[in-house]
């Protein structure tokens, strides 16, 4: 009982379908391991009594020989996801007591395919941040460890990441904006999984920059991630910018063949500065790719630089406009009075109270690119820009290239409370790999590798065709195949 926490979903799932293990038990397992990892901060709200009516749901149904594939699998739900009855406020105090009355498409798709709810996850507010320090209910922390420091598990789906790597759930959402499933994935030693943008519903998540927000699934391996994104994604006639598209198996997909697929390699993903251990582990996944058969070729992606301050144009100005419903008015926060305030001071101490200064700085920020006099300056340039990020990922895949290999992160995971507060381009920094994916709508995959030289796991990205999720899966199978990485954290929490 005390290991059924550590199965993957695959594992899982065929133990349940021999009758060897029951959804009951795997939920005791993780609810329990769940209870000795209050250290780590990854779950903010449990749902164990509702984790154990869906257990028994679950159970029933395997028994009647109705099983999906994520039937009775233990899952943790990143808070920025509504789920109906149970606390969902994305890491913020402006979203204190809010409890919707209306399901998120993705949890309610996961439900439907028998998954079980142990609770919220960890976040950084309003997924903004790099790191999980932003989060109201204070940071996440990594389940590996370093000469005694606590590490970041990374951002924003630092709870995700570090419950997974933990093994306090078989698996979890995350949402990544401009890296947010990826970076954490990669700082933990576990798969994160972004789709292509409108693979996945965004209704009922809370949104950061709406045409940049995609949810996703982490997990152990690259099979779950397959799994998972499979009872995940579906069309939304309540997402506009959900493709209707039929859900392809993406499991069926893994064949572990690439032979004759063609991966490039970035040249401008070589940036000034990149430690000599990423730049190898960069090298070990080329090679590996290249010995099961696939062509290796540079490429450019000649924008590549501009990346980076494009998206923090875009990004801040479509969380100003999302975050301006937030006024204390209907629900969530609102600040007490003073005799003579009035409707302005209230929005003011609520706003000013309500949000943390991360998210204050990105608000400010967005505002002042969308003013007057600056839109054309900034975010108009910045729009532009997009355009041409997407067009060099366009111009690759036309040249016959099938994946794109670069790093997931710029290195290993860093000590909480290790950045400068008052430098925040240091913290935008860590984005410099995983941005352009989000710019441009494409799916990519970040695969736990190697370690680096003080044991810390280590990160390699794909990325993939629009909507191709499965070609990119089987890319990603082979690189994990190649790579073997089977360690585990020290458990120290």
């Amino acid at each position: 009982m005390s290991e059924l926490n550590r199965l993957t979903i695959a594992d899982a799932r065929d133990a349940l379908a021999r009758g060897e293990v029951t959804s009951a038990e795997l939920t005791e397992a993780c609810l329990a391991a769940i209870e000795g990892a209050g250290a780590l901060n990854a779950f903010v709200h449990g749902t164990a009594d509702r984790a154990r009516d869906m257990a028994a749901a679950a159970d029933r149904r395997i028994r009647a020989g109705e099983a999906a594939p994520m039937t009775g699998i233990p899952i943790g739900v990143k808070d920025v996801f509504c789920v109906k009855g149970v606390p969902s406020q994305a890491a913020s105090r402006i979203l204190e007591g809010f409890t919707p009355e209306y399901e998120s498409t993705v949890t309610g798709n996961l439900w439907d395919a028998g998954a079980v709810m142990l609770g919220k996850l960890n976040q950084d507010e309003f997924a903004m941040g790099s790191a999980n320090e932003s989060s109201c209910y204070g940071p996440a922390v990594n389940p590996w460890k370093v000469d005694g420091r606590k590490l970041t598990p990374g951002g924003s789906s630092g709870g995700s990441a570090a419950a997974v790597a933990a093994d306090l759930c078989l698996a979890a959402t995350g949402t990544d904006t401009g890296g947010s499933i990826r970076q954490p994935a990669a700082f933990t030693g576990t798969v994160g999984l972004k789709p292509t943008y409108g693979r996945v519903s965004r209704w009922g998540v809370i949104a950061y920059a709406s045409s940049l927000d995609q949810a996703g699934p982490m997990t152990k391996t690259v099979r779950d991630a397959a799994i998972m994104l499979g009872a995940m994604a579906s069309g939304d006639p309540q997402d506009s910018t959900c493709a209707d598209r039929p859900v392809p198996d993406y499991e069926a997909a893994l064949s572990g063949d690439i032979r004759g697929k063609r991966i490039g390699i970035p040249r401008e993903y070589r940036v000034d500065g990149m430690p000599p251990e990423i730049d190898a582990l960069w090298q070990q996944g080329a090679r590996m790719l290249r010995d099961a058969g696939a062509e290796v070729v540079d490429i450019s992606l000649p924008h590549t630089k501009y990346a980076l301050p494009a998206y923090y144009v875009i990004a801040p100005a479509e969380a100003s406009s999302n975050l301006a419903r937030y006024d204390g008015v209907r629900y969530g926060r609102r600040a007490k009075l003073g005799q003579g305030d009035g409707i302005t001071e209230m929005y003011e101490k609520t706003r000013a109270e309500g949000f943390g200064p991360e998210v204050q700085r990105r608000m400010m920020i967005g505002t002042y690119v969308l003013s007057a006099g600056f839109y054309d300056a900034y975010y108009n340039r910045a729009r532009k820009v997009r355009a041409l990020i997407k067009r060099d990922f366009d111009d690759a895949f036309a040249d016959g290239i099938d994946a794109i290999l670069a790093p997931t992160t710029p290195s290993a995971a860093f000590p909480l409370g290790s950045l400068d507060q008052s430098d925040p381009v240091q913290a935008y920094l860590n984005d410099v790999f995983t941005v352009t994916l989000n710019l441009a709508g494409l799916p990519g995959i970040s695969v736990p590798v190697g370690l680096d030289k003080q044991g810390l796991p280590l990160g390699l990205q794909l990325f993939g065709r629009p909507f191709e999720e499965g070609d990119l899966l089987n890319h990603a199978l082979v690189l994990e195949r190649a790579a073997g990485f089977v360690a585990k954290p020290d458990r120290w929490w």
